[in-house]
């Protein structure tokens, strides 16, 4: 199957990778609005994935047994080169008519950062 990567140059110091994602013209879903409140976000990282997740990002995608498998775009700021494949898209989630509300540029909930020997005394 053909691949297409989007190549994305932000106008703005920092993006959310959510809004990048979005910018780049891909529906991904933010059913919650950008809160770490659900995974519709959730991405699979290819190349580029941080190593620091904040607390939210953490303890939601461990309660949906979804660690270490995916990230929550919405939880993430681009600052590095990232190649994602988003999960959940407005195409391809037949009972959705929109992705979700409005989101922000700032990360919400106010980030509390885990690093990744954080991360690993967590595990």
């Amino acid at each position: 199957m053909p691949k297409l990567k989007i190549i994305l140059e932000s106008k703005t110091k920092e993006i959310k990778l959510l809004n990048a994602i979005k910018e780049a013209g891909v529906d991904i879903g933010h059913r919650c609005g950008g809160k770490a409140g659900c995974t519709t976000c959730r991405v699979e990282f290819i190349e580029g994935e941080p190593e620091q997740m904040t607390k939210a990002e953490y303890n939601k995608l461990k309660d949906k047994d979804m660690l270490g498998k995916y990230r929550l775009s919405c939880q993430i700021m681009c600052e590095t080169d990232m190649k994602v494949k988003p999960i959940m898209t407005l195409q391809n989630v037949e009972a959705w008519t929109d992705t979700g509300p409005v989101v922000g540029g700032n990360i919400t909930p106010e980030p509390e950062w885990l690093s990744k020997t954080d991360l690993e005394g967590f595990a």
